[in-house]
């Protein structure tokens, strides 16, 4: 119960963050879902479009690969954490449009206070990493996917991680082949999670 206090106090302090200038542009700070005592927290880069609209992370388009990704995989999305390593939307307007950029160095730095209280207070058994930008945060430093990924690792010192895509990456693949390949090599990433935690599992 504590914890849960502790975090929503969190929630509440981040949504007046003024610690980089991307909240000048976002519609509102997008934090985090999932349980306080969540044996697992998944780090995203930054909201997209639709995270910023509803003020909750992965509920556009990678959101919903990532729920049938996990779903695949037998881990149930209400046990983990879901949080990103930069909390405000990053975009370039295109028309009526407002297209996702990769955020920054110092913006990652910046936004990094929040993800350390995050660790702080969740305690993960497992952390997961979506992708470069989520795993240079963790970590501290950049780490290359393809070396990493599909094996539990240290991000940082009593910290296990595991390091794989980012499920937009999916979405920007246009040959189905590949991207139907690609899909299952990330259920296979994620059900170390299951193996790593059982906690995480789905019911049978």
């Amino acid at each position: 119960m504590a914890k849960t206090a502790s975090l929503s106090r969190l929630v509440a302090e981040a949504r007046d963050c003024q610690r980089c200038p991307l909240y000048r542009q976002a519609t509102q700070t997008v934090f985090r879902e999932g349980p306080a005592d969540a044996p697992v927290m998944l780090v995203g880069e930054v909201p997209g479009d639709q995270e910023d609209l509803q003020g909750r992370p992965f509920v556009g388009p990678a959101g919903r690969m990532l729920d049938r990704a996990l779903a695949d995989a037998g881990i149930d999305r209400a046990r983990v954490y879901v949080t990103n390593a930069v909390k405000h939307f990053k975009f370039e307007p295109r028309g009526k449009k407002r297209l996702h950029k990769k955020p920054n160095a110092s913006e990652i730095e910046a936004c990094k206070w929040w993800l350390d209280h995050e660790l702080e207070l969740i305690k993960p058994e497992l952390t997961v990493a979506l992708g470069a930008t989520a795993a240079r945060a963790l970590a501290g430093r950049a780490l290359t996917i393809g070396a990493t990924r599909g094996r539990i690792i240290d991000l940082r010192p009593n910290l296990p991680g595991l390091v794989t895509i980012h499920p937009s990456f999916l979405l920007r693949m246009p040959d189905r082949e590949a991207k139907a390949r690609e899909y299952d090599r990330f259920v296979q990433d994620l059900r170390l999670i299951a193996k790593q935690v059982p906690a995480a599992k789905s019911a049978a």
